[in-house]
Order: structure tokens, then sequence, then C-alpha cells
């Protein structure tokens, strides 16, 4: 590691186990004070140790990101710990099975709510911080789901078509002041949540076999594949780069 993100503190949603918990990890291991922001005390806590038993610096804050008090209790939380929030990471999110007939109203609201009004409310108390101090770096987890759809996933697809606009959109408002913020839109990626979805198919070793050959580059992508993409918009490295989207996806919005 090339201490990148050496007394940096981030925020990152979502952050005990899948692709938040890979982006935790590679933050610590960077040099950043990590702020675990979820709904699960144990699994956050879970990631915790583990980067405490490297050397890092962590903490877990409980939070539900489609809640505005939980919201700004864990951004005041993160600055009354380590005095600044420079980094902030939009991982926190949910999917949903279902076509736009088939999902009900709640459904559609318990997609919308931590995907789209998480990534809102949790820019809405981040931002200010980083303002004041005239810096910041906010990377929003969207999907290639942005670009493109998929059969029978109605919400999910128009949640991560929303976080990209509104990553483009808050670029132009606060990049001028500091403020940098980008996307990055992953393809499958191998979590828990991609396995209960084949365990839940007729034929769970065929549906992975269809999913690997959707991307060219040959397997699916990792955890810590998206987090290394994060780290440079974390960084320095990227000081000239906002409003941007990064695919990182094996090649599968190059597939027809």
């Amino acid at each position: 590691m090339t201490r990148r993100l050496e007394g940096k503190t981030a925020i990152v949603t979502g952050a005990g186990r899948g692709i938040g918990e890979g982006i935790a990890l590679r933050f610590a291991r960077e040099g950043a004070n990590i702020v675990l922001a979820q709904r699960s005390l144990e699994e956050g806590q879970r990631v915790a140790a583990v980067i405490v038993s490297e050397g890092g610096n962590a903490r877990v804050v409980v939070t539900d990101v489609s809640d505005a008090n939980s919201v700004r209790a864990a951004v005041e939380a993160t600055l009354e710990w380590y005095e600044h929030v420079d980094i902030l990471c939009n991982n926190a999110g949910v999917g949903l099975r279902a076509n736009l007939l088939e999902t009900t109203d709640e459904q559609w609201d318990s997609v919308m709510d931590p995907n789209v009004r998480g990534v809102f409310l949790c820019m809405k108390y981040a931002i200010p911080s980083m303002l004041e101090q005239g810096r910041g770096s906010v990377i929003n987890i969207a999907s290639v789901a942005s670009f493109v759809g998929f059969p029978r996933d109605a919400a999910y697809c128009a949640s991560k078509g929303a976080v990209l606009m509104l990553t483009r959109q808050a670029a132009i408002d606060f990049s001028r002041l500091g403020v940098r913020i980008n996307a990055i839109c992953p393809g499958f990626i191998e979590t828990p949540m991609l396995k209960v979805y084949c365990d839940a198919q007729p034929d769970p070793d065929a549906t992975l076999a269809e999913v690997v050959a959707m991307h060219p580059i040959g397997r699916l992508g990792t955890p810590d594949d998206v987090a290394q993409a994060a780290v440079f918009f974390a960084s320095d490295e990227s000081c000239w780069v906002t409003g941007a989207s990064l695919a990182v996806d094996g090649g599968l919005l190059c597939m027809p």
C-alpha cells in the first residue's frame, strides 16, 4: 500500500459486507480513518475489528441512510471522533427482482429510500463540513444498471439511474468549491447478495455461468476491484476528475 489516504477520514455506508467491506478495508490500508455507517452493528464491528487488528482506525455508527436524523447523527459522530470528513462513500443499497407491474408501492419505496434518498441525505449532511475545509471527495456506488436495463429489475435500475444523475448534478454545484463528486458503476460482483440471487434460481450453477458470461473479461468482479477504483477517486490522484462515472464491470457494457 502507498498510504494514499494517510490522515483522511472516510465515511463508508453499508460497510459491513460485500463492496462496502472491501472499500472500508482498502481505505484503511491506505491510511484513512474509517467510520462504518450501517444498519447492522454486528457486521460493522466485525469489519472494524479487522481494520484495528491491522493497525488502522475504525469506528461503527448504526445508521439508517434513509432517515435524516440517523444520517445527521452519523456525520456529527464522525466530526466528534475525527474532527473532519474528507471522503464519503455512498455504498448502502438494496435490490429487488420484479418488473414494474409486479412491484408494489411499498417495494418501490423500499428500494428508492436507501438507494436514492440515502445518497441524497448522506451528501446533504456530509458536504457542508467538506465545504468548510475547502476540499472533499464523494464517491457514489451506482451500477451498470445506471446505463442499461435488466429484466425484472425496474426499481433497482431506476434507482441507480437516479444516483448517476444526482452525482453529475451535484458535481456542477460543488466542484468549484473544492468538493469532487464521482460515481463507480460496478458490474456483477462476487458478494453474498449475488449468491442469494443465484441460489434462488432453479439451476444456481447455470445462472452463475450466465452471469459470468456477461463479462468479456471472463470472471465476476470482486469487492476489491471496486475498492481500488474508489481509492483513486478518494485520493489526490483524481484531483481534476469530477462528475465522472467509471464502469468497473469486466467489460459488461461493451456487450450488445
